[in-house]
């Protein structure tokens, strides 16, 4: 059972929660639609940085899985720690997913057919999740740090797959996407 000082102390933590839920995605549509070659700016194309940011998605992945079998095993050291590196390893690939499009056009997807389907359900539903994840993740590393481990166990059982899912397609979306970047 959780103690009620635990769950005071996480409570503190709320109103971070909250902000963070929703200005990070504010923050990556805005800076999504603001190209600084478009604004007058003369930088360079950063197109080097999707094999980089999708290479990040699949070792958040590898991470995930790994920090989830440690803590099957009861190492809870090598959990914490795998697990913050997943959460730098998720930043890491959000400041250059952000990078990436303030100084490049937008890669269209040139599948045709049910591919193209494929491609758009896996890009729609990895894009909604990875707005989604954002408030489980810090919800769950909060209750972990306040030692709320009862609480945290029972939402890192929502967290574990949907932020699993997001690494996961992030991959695929860039593997669909490819060929198309010029």
């Amino acid at each position: 059972m959780s103690n009620p000082e635990n769950i005071q102390n996480e409570k503190k933590y709320n109103k971070w929660i909250v902000a963070l839920s929703v200005i990070i995605p504010l923050a990556v549509a805005a800076l999504f639609g603001v190209n600084l070659r478009e604004l007058g700016f003369d930088v360079k194309p950063l197109s080097f940085l999707p094999p980089i940011y999708a290479t990040i998605n699949g070792a958040t992945a590898i991470v995930l899985i790994i920090a989830f079998l440690a803590i099957k095993k009861k190492n809870m050291k090598l959990h914490e720690r795998l697990m913050k590196f997943a959460i730098s390893l998720s930043v890491a690939f959000l400041l250059m997913y952000i990078a990436y499009h303030m100084t490049s056009d937008s890669t269209k997807f040139g599948g045709e057919g049910a591919v193209k389907y494929v491609y758009y359900f896996i890009l729609l539903t990895h894009i909604v999740l990875s707005v989604a994840v954002i408030p489980f993740v810090l919800i769950t590393y909060v209750r972990a740090i306040t030692q709320n481990f009862e609480r945290h166990k029972k939402i890192a059982r929502i967290t574990f797959p949907l932020w699993l899912y997001v690494a996961i397609t992030g991959v695929v979306v860039y593997i669909m996407i490819s060929p198309y970047y010029i």
